[in-house]
């Protein structure tokens, strides 16, 4: 994305760099992001869909295989985009779908997720959504705070298993 960014005059990009390590799944990512907003599908199933943004997504797939486990082969969506939707793919999840679980490493307050809780807002599909509370951490160990924003795969999967019953 940031070669593309740099190589393109069309559209202002602020790209989002994590707070941890980046992550090199070896998988191949398009050079093209031209076509703003449309998301893409990394593994396609039904029931539940984890929309998992920028370093989330990893694990949207932890949270996926552990679903897996349990008999619920989930749809994992990469948003690639946090300024838009991509709404013709959100709007052909509400017909073999009942829970959007968005995962974003940011606050939720004002984010990603409310977006997509604010698109479903009057259609029958339930939003779960997973982030950061707004507050200043000085000096913390990340993996308590994951832990105490309900952030680790096994948390999100209990609360999925719980909420689709």
């Amino acid at each position: 994305m940031l070669g593309w960014a740099m190589n393109q005059n069309r559209y202002p990009v602020a790209l989002r760099v994590p707070g941890t390590k980046v992550v090199e799944t070896g998988r191949a990512f398009p050079d093209d992001y031209s076509d703003l907003n449309s998301f893409m599908v990394g593994r396609r199933g039904s029931k539940v869909a984890l929309i998992a943004a920028g370093a989330f997504y990893q694990l949207g797939e932890k949270v996926a295989d552990m679903l897996k486990e349990k008999g619920i082969d989930a749809t994992l969506i990469n948003p690639r985009f946090l300024s838009g939707l991509d709404e013709q793919l959100l709007l052909e999840l509400t017909n073999d779908h009942s829970l959007v679980v968005t995962l974003e490493d940011g606050v939720l307050d004002g984010g990603f997720g409310e977006k997509v809780a604010r698109f479903y807002g009057e259609m029958d599909m339930k939003v779960s959504c997973y982030g950061m509370k707004k507050e200043f951490v000085d000096g913390y160990d990340y993996n308590e705070i994951l832990e105490a924003n309900r952030l680790t795969p096994e948390q999100i999967a209990t609360d999925i298993l719980k909420t689709i019953g």
